[in-house]
């Protein structure tokens, strides 16, 4: 008999969905706002790429970090669930912050927006691993069914939120992201009957005696020496995949032929294509690992995410092909960036949700929140280092940066493999485990 996944994960799911939305609208536009001239019908602040790109590494490094002591408030004080509408209400302040069109209302709607995601993201996420009990052979399906959340939110948000941003005012854009989140935060608070046995704040003087809170074992130890390597994987991961928002973004509005049709398409829309292809290949490349297990072959985590790692980066041969055709001259044809951005989602798949259920599997129980917050926080230093890699760009050109990612994602991809065998066995077989 088929089991259903618990109703608490459809709230969780559209909870998610509608942050994404909020802030991938807001990316897909932040770095084309800081670049267009100020003199215009819809003039952004005017500077260079490279002080834009160095700003967008900060907020999105920032955003992420701030995962970790918003695991801590979680673990310490308030519980993952209260950490979430807390940090639901500091984005809905920062996005229509942002809508105010002063620098002073900028500057404290970034704010507000890294302060918001890092109480929401690391919590909900382990929300979601707390919806299932140990060795529940739904959980990898439930992150693929939540991620897929992540997408549509990641996908819808750059038609509207890019559209409206680009053609009729970017605070206009801003706004309608902070309309988005108070979507999600309505809909969390409709939903909390379906999460009472979640996410609740434990004191840690009901701990005492229970396993959360005894010291860690040496197998215990071993799984966290894993995770933190897995997190170098996330790292590097997001370190070329967030080009998208940053050099990819400036990237396609200068360089990329986007007329169809005699139709010039706005640059922020291709920033739904990526999550587009996660909702349509998602769930064929579930299968595929699903099967391949079933055959009896390899496909755990850390096998997966070697493999996403090399696969993600054969992405940026696409973009070396686009850069050797715009030193032809003219501009580069849009399939270069289609298909960089396919193999970039494919690889994705194999790592990202990977990841999520990796960290609810390994990680001590005690430690659940804070350890979601540490991987959060290396998705925000692999942010960091992209914005240093789009600006490297600007000096030593993007053909040497894309050819330069696909060659190091190629090679890192292959060290993880010859030391795979001894990273998989201080595992301890927590991953037979979940599946049994």
């Amino acid at each position: 008999m088929k089991q259903h996944h618990p109703r608490g994960l459809s709230i969780l799911f559209f909870t998610e969905m509608w942050e994404r939305f909020s802030f991938y609208g807001m990316r897909a536009i932040l770095v084309l706002y800081l670049t267009r001239e100020t003199l215009g019908d819809n003039p952004g602040l005017g500077w260079s790429s490279a002080e834009a790109l160095a700003l967008y590494g900060w907020y999105t490094m920032l955003v992420y970090v701030m995962s970790i002591p918003g695991g801590i408030i979680a673990d310490k004080w308030l519980g993952q669930k209260k950490t979430v509408f807390l940090g639901g209400m500091l984005l809905i302040a920062g996005h229509l912050t942002l809508a105010v069109n002063n620098m002073v209302g900028f500057y404290t709607g970034l704010v507000l927006i890294i302060s918001g995601v890092g109480c929401l993201k690391p919590n909900i996420s382990s929300m979601v691993g707390g919806l299932y009990k140990s060795g529940d052979p739904r959980r990898d399906s439930g992150f693929t069914i939540f991620y897929i959340g992540i997408n549509i939110g990641a996908a819808t948000a750059p038609l509207l939120i890019g559209y409206i941003g680009e053609v009729y005012g970017w605070h206009y854009g801003f706004g309608l992201a902070g309309i988005g989140m108070m979507i999600g935060q309505a809909i969390y608070l409709w939903g909390q009957k379906y999460l009472k046995d979640v996410g609740n704040f434990i004191p840690a003087s009901k701990l005492e005696g229970t396993k959360t809170n005894k010291p860690l074992t040496k197998i215990d130890k071993d799984r966290v020496i894993v995770l933190l390597i897995s997190f170098i994987i996330v790292i590097v991961f997001w370190a070329a995949y967030e080009q998208a928002g940053g050099l990819m973004n400036l990237y396609t509005h200068d360089k990329i032929n986007r007329v169809i049709f005699g139709f010039e398409i706005p640059a922020s829309l291709f920033q739904s294509v990526p999550a587009i292809f996660v909702i349509i290949f998602g769930t064929m490349v579930a299968s595929f690992w699903r099967k391949r297990q079933l055959k009896g072959k390899e496909s755990s985590s850390l096998f997966k995410m070697a493999i996403g790692t090399m696969v993600m980066g054969t992405g940026f041969l696409m973009m070396t092909g686009a850069a050797l055709e715009v030193q032809d001259g003219g501009k580069a044809m849009l399939i270069w960036l289609i298909l960089s951005y396919l193999l970039q989602v494919i690889g994705e798949l194999s790592i990202s949700p990977v990841a999520l259920s990796f960290i609810t599997k390994l990680a001590p129980m005690k430690y659940a929140s804070i350890m979601m917050g540490v991987y959060f926080a290396a998705t925000g230093l692999g942010n960091k280092v992209a914005g240093l890699v789009g600006e490297l760009a600007t000096h030593a050109g993007e053909l040497e940066v894309f050819t330069g990612i696909f060659i190091f994602c190629l090679l890192f991809g292959l060290l993880l493999l010859v030391f795979f065998k001894k990273l998989k066995a201080l595992t301890h077989g927590a991953e037979e485990i979940s599946e049994n």
